[in-house]
């Protein structure tokens, strides 16, 4: 399994907005080899807000062809040209490989 986080940052207020954005439906659902997505938000400081995007896939060569599928890269091209908004502070992904899963 491997798991892709991305973590934004954002001003106070402004979360929700993110949420909605990564809620809404698109190409990666149904996707062949995604498992679920989960949105975690914490709003514990003034300073700012987190929001916490976790893309579970069954695995490396799942995501990698999501990576490399058309519907992502127009994704990619189609924001090119639009510019960050301004309420986000920072955007941080990483990607992780499960190598033990409790329940």
């Amino acid at each position: 399994m491997l798991i892709q986080t991305r973590t934004i940052t954002v001003q106070p207020g402004n979360a929700d907005k993110v949420i909605e954005r990564f809620s809404q439906p698109g190409p990666l659902d149904g996707r062949e080899g995604l498992i679920d997505r989960t949105i975690m938000v914490n709003k514990r400081t003034k300073e700012q807000e987190e929001v916490v995007v976790i893309i579970r896939w069954e695995s490396e060569d799942a995501w990698k062809s999501w990576e490399k599928s058309p519907e992502h890269i127009q994704g990619h091209r189609d924001k090119r040209d639009q510019t960050k908004p301004e309420y986000i502070i920072e955007t941080v992904v990483n990607m992780y490989e499960v190598k033990r899963h409790i329940q």
